[in-house]
């Protein structure tokens, strides 16, 4: 039974991110230099600003520039190009206590036939994940099965043409057809956030799966963007609807990945931004979030996808005083491939449920996630200098 007397001081908490030698005990001296020198041009501004399309020009004319980046940034932050290919990662992962969370980052696509292709290469992810503890959970994104406009159309509450009725109905179909199949396989399955003018319908079909497949163990999660101003109510109000209909609320806790679009269509547009006044703000929300998820833990199954090291440990701590074991099935922690790993491995260490989302695809259609990867971490103030300071810190400790 988990209680919910939060009056006791919490336990000191012995989980230290600094530990560098759980961090990178998976990295060999090479691929630690690797890593360094990569995160170095990263922290380079003007590099992140003219390299996207520097490299979309040599692409285009036919370079032979992919062997580079497989060799670079593309071995930091990926996988691989196939399902098969990320076996090396999921094992690699698993012997440092850490999942995996497969993930096709093949994006901005329109045409049927590749939403068919890619409804059917995430069943795959959760066929390889299916009785295997080392890939926990799958994820999809549903401008991956459906167009953008499409979505964005039905947002505004406009009437659908007879043929965009059709094609809608399409999109519904493939979203059901993934979560029926995790359900079945009894894989968990998130359903990624997106921007805000397709997020109503996005949410709404999230809820939708959940009413179906949740009334008895959390199957499908919603992603939750705190950045949002109206995030942490939504979660509260989504799960007062779970609570009455009766079904697990499943939700994926992330601070977001679309600020700088965000604000500069709100801008454009003339309306007010959906995001947060300021950092401390989405902070705040975060951990309340947090907070909540915590205090209702039956209920509620939660991933922390999070890069913030504040965060984990107020996680932590809220698990401490509520006497929440580190592996609750319902709470995962969460960061990407290639960053963070500071988090990941000593949250692993500790027993703590943990999954890293590694992307996959073919080289140049993985190449806009990549960029926007590398574009988001100059963003997010210190991070780079947080990954630098940590990789030299294991450097002087291996004395290489």
């Amino acid at each position: 039974m988990v209680s919910n007397d939060t009056s006791a001081a919490p336990k000191k908490n012995v989980l230290s991110f600094e530990n560098t030698e759980i961090a990178f005990k998976h990295l060999s001296n090479g691929s630690l230099d690797r890593a360094y020198w990569l995160f170095k041009a990263i922290n380079n501004n003007t590099l992140v600003k003219v390299g996207p399309p520097m490299t979309n020009f040599a692409m285009k004319i036919g370079l032979p520039i992919k062997s580079i980046i497989k060799a670079t940034i593309f071995k930091q932050f990926c996988g691989g190009e196939t399902i098969a290919e990320c076996d090396a990662v999921i094992k690699e992962l698993q012997a440092g206590h850490v999942g995996t969370i497969l993930d096709y980052s093949v994006e901005g696509e329109d045409e049927e036939s590749i939403f068919d292709f890619t409804r059917d290469e995430i069943i795959r992810t959760i066929n390889r994940a299916t009785g295997d503890k080392a890939v926990p959970i799958t994820v999809f994104k549903v401008t991956g099965v459906g167009r953008f406009g499409l979505l964005e159309k039905l947002d505004t509450g406009a009437a659908l043409t007879a043929e965009e009725e059709q094609e809608w109905q399409k999109v519904q179909e493939r979203v059901l057809a993934i979560c029926q199949k995790a359900f079945t396989a009894g894989v968990p399955v998130m359903v990624d956030a997106e921007e805000t003018w397709i997020q109503k319908t996005i949410d709404g079909l999230a809820m939708d799966m959940m009413r179906k497949f949740n009334q008895y163990k959390a199957i499908v999660y919603n992603t939750y963007q705190i950045y949002r101003h109206d995030k942490l109510e939504s979660l509260k109000a989504d799960f007062k609807v779970a609570k009455l209909e009766g079904f697990i609320l499943g939700a994926k806790l992330v601070r977001g990945a679309y600020m700088e679009k965000e604000r500069r269509r709100a801008a454009e547009m003339g309306y007010p931004s959906p995001i947060q006044a300021t950092k401390e703000a989405t902070d705040k929300d975060y951990n309340e979030a947090l907070k909540f998820c915590t205090d209702y833990i039956e209920k509620i199954a939660f991933v922390a996808g999070t890069h913030n090291e504040d965060s984990c440990l107020v996680l932590t701590n809220l698990m401490t005083q509520k006497g929440i074991p580190h592996n609750h099935p319902h709470v995962y922690f969460s960061q990407l491939l290639g960053m963070s790993d500071n988090l990941s491995f000593n949250l692993g260490s500790a027993d703590y449920n943990i999954a890293k989302y590694v992307p996959y695809g073919p080289v140049k259609a993985v190449l806009p996630y990549l960029f926007r990867r590398a574009q988001e971490n100059t963003a997010i103030a210190g991070q780079m200098s947080r990954e630098l300071s940590l990789i030299l810190k294991e450097k002087k400790r291996r004395k290489v």
